[in-house]
């Protein structure tokens, strides 16, 4: 079994994270974290760079959770984790939550609005402190 949280290099990545790792660990169960865009990796900020690669693999060293870090990229992140939730061993996805406003929303879509909807699992939103 695993737990299975989409992480961005942001705020809002950083608190599902968290909520995932102490998930795991509640749960003792492995941890997938997924890293998508369907951007290009070389430009799209939702992409982790090396440094960042770096941070995230030793935060979750000293996290004590058995870990994998999976990247994706070309298809929407969405449908990435909509796939990769289906497998049988994940029992829960962990994703951020920020505000957005109607107009927002009605342009751009909200992705975790469709997380919520299109998993088959129980999905956890967390939304990062002040």
């Amino acid at each position: 079994m695993s737990v299975l949280v989409g992480y961005v290099p942001t705020r809002y990545g950083t608190a599902a994270l968290a909520a995932a790792v102490a998930e795991a660990r509640l749960r003792s169960t492995s941890l997938v974290v997924v890293n998508a865009s369907a951007g290009d990796a070389t430009a799209d900020p939702n992409h982790l760079n090396s440094e960042q690669l770096a941070a995230l693999t030793a935060k979750l060293a000293g996290s004590g959770v058995e870990h994998t870090v999976e990247f994706r990229s070309g298809r929407d992140p969405v449908d990435e984790i909509v796939a990769l939730s289906a497998d049988p061993g994940v029992e829960l996805v962990v994703i951020g939550l920020r505000h957005r406003n109607a107009v927002g929303k009605l342009i751009f879509g909200s992705n975790a609005q469709r997380i919520l909807l299109e998993v088959e699992r129980p999905v956890l939103a967390v939304k990062p402190g002040p």
